[in-house]
């Protein structure tokens, strides 16, 4: 892990390693008592997928964490707190986002994980965090910057921890 101001780089072996870098930031966001809003960068099969399965079973959910490529968003709302996965690879203009309330579910008190958030821009609000993701050797490179104050704070708690604690 490296440390350059508000970013941190990890890498990442596999799948187990992403998700688990989830779970850690779902915990560390419960503990804190806020919502949070993160954007997922990086290309296609990158993990996007794979660490909000982290962040959402780190909050207790044991089903199954799909993409909503189709659907746009998928709702955990029971969980504490609340979570929602949004996917907008598929959005058609950014406009769509108003029809479908998108304001509503930033509310401050939720988890809000966005891939491919550069198709809602203008619309959404700014993240605490940014998750890019990309191959690196056999595993992945996560470039993890903060946004926020709270961004600031849930970063230097993935600091002193770090992906393979």
């Amino acid at each position: 892990m490296s440390i350059f101001g508000n970013e941190r780089r990890l890498f990442l072996e596999g799948e187990a390693e992403t998700e688990k870098l989830g779970s850690e930031l779902a915990r560390l966001t419960k503990e804190s008592g806020h919502g949070l809003t993160v954007f997922l960068e990086g290309d296609l099969g990158m993990g996007k997928t794979t660490f909000s399965r982290g962040v959402i079973r780190g909050l207790g959910h044991e089903g199954a964490v799909k993409s909503p490529t189709y659907t746009l968003v998928e709702p955990y709302e029971e969980l504490s707190p609340p979570a929602y996965h949004f996917d907008l690879y598929r959005l058609g203009d950014p406009e769509e986002l108003e029809y479908m309330g998108i304001r509503d579910y930033f509310n401050g008190q939720s988890i809000c994980l966005i891939e491919w958030p550069e198709r809602g821009q203008g619309l959404l609000p700014s993240p605490d965090l940014e998750v890019h993701l990309e191959y690196q050797g056999e595993g992945r490179s996560a470039v993890v910057r903060a946004r926020s104050e709270l961004g600031v704070s849930l970063l230097n708690e993935l600091e002193l921890i770090g992906p393979d604690h």
